[in-house]
C-alpha cells in the first residue's frame, strides 16, 4: 500500500469513528431521566383510561394503520400542508410525540435529512416496534423510536429544535408533567407544535365533544402555564376539525 493510499484509509477511518461516536451519543442519551421538576408536579390523571387502548400489549398495529392513514382522516389528507407549516430545515433534531404508525415521522425524517434526526416517541410498545420497521423499510437511519412514560417523553435536556404532536395532546393523561419534560427537551427558542381537535359545542361532532378533554383555549392556557410562550395559530386550508398552535421555549 502506498503512502497516499495509507493516508486515504486513515482519513476515512477517522470519519467513520467520528460518525459512530455521534450516533452513539444520540442513541445512548435517549431514555435517560430528565433533570426536570416534572416528578414534583401533581400526578393526578386528568382523564383516567384515556390511553388504555395504547397500553394494551396486544394492540394490533394494522388496525390502527387503517384508522390513521386513510383519506377520511383530516390530518392525513392535509399532511403535506401540515409538514410545510412545520418549517423544518436540514440538520434539525425533532420529536414526533405520539408518533403512532409513523405517518409524520417518515415525512419529517425526509425533511431534516441525513444530518438531522427524528425521535419517534410512543407510549405503545407495538407502535415502537412498528416505527422501527417503518424506518428500516424506508432506509431512514435518522429515526430513533423512543418508548415514553405516561407522564414523560424520556428525552434528555436541550436536545430538540422542535416537538410535534398531532391529535395527541388530548391523550396527555398527565399534561403538567409531560409538558415539563417537553420544555426541558427543547433547546432555548425551540418550538412546540400542537395539532389537535377543536371542541366546540354545537359545532364539533358528538364523539369529539365526549372524547376530547379540553378546548383550544384551555389547551393554550395549560401550555403557557408550564412556561411556554405562545407564538401563533396557523390556519390550515385542509382543516375543519383541527387547529395548529405554535409555542416556543423562552430564550
Amino acid at each position: 500500500m502506498s503512502a497516499w493510499e495509507r493516508f486515504g484509509f486513515a482519513r476515512w477511518l477517522v470519519v467513520g469513528i467520528v460518525a459512530f461516536c455521534l450516533l452513539s451519543e444520540l442513541e445512548i442519551s435517549v431514555g435517560q431521566e430528565q433533570p426536570t421538576d416534572a416528578k414534583s408536579l401533581p400526578t393526578k390523571s386528568v382523564k383516567p383510561g384515556i390511553n388504555e387502548n395504547f397500553l394494551n400489549p396486544n394492540l394490533k398495529v394494522e388496525e390502527w394503520v387503517e384508522r390513521f392513514e386513510v383519506e377520511s382522516r383530516e390530518v392525513f389528507t392535509a399532511r403535506n400542508e401540515v409538514l410545510a407549516a412545520l418549517e423544518l430545515q436540514p440538520g434539525m433534531r425533532v420529536a414526533d410525540v405520539g408518533a403512532g404508525t409513523g405517518l409524520y415521522t417518515t415525512l419529517m425524517a425526509d425533511q431534516v435529512g441525513s444530518e438531522g434526526w427524528v425521535f419517534a416517541v410512543e407510549i405503545a410498545v407495538p407502535f415502537v416496534e412498528h416505527l422501527r420497521e417503518v424506518a428500516r423499510k424506508h432506509n431512514q437511519t435518522n429515526v430513533t423510536p423512543v418508548l415514553c412514560d405516561e407522564d414523560a417523553i424520556n428525552l434528555p435536556p436541550e436536545l430538540l429544535d422542535l416537538v410535534f404532536t398531532c391529535d395527541v395532546y388530548h391523550h396527555f393523561e398527565y399534561p403538567q408533567s409531560t409538558l415539563a419534560t417537553i420544555l426541558s427537551a427543547l433547546k432555548p427558542g425551540g418550538r412546540f407544535i400542537v395539532v389537535d381537535f377543536e371542541k366546540i359545542p354545537g359545532v364539533s361532532r358528538d364523539w369529539l365533544l365526549e372524547h376530547v378533554r379540553a378546548d383550544k383555549t384551555t389547551v393554550r392556557q395549560e401550555i403557557e402555564q408550564q412556561g411556554f410562550e405562545f407564538v401563533a395559530e396557523k390556519k390550515m386550508k385542509g382543516f375543519q376539525e383541527n387547529y395548529f398552535l405554535v409555542f416556543r421555549k423562552p430564550m
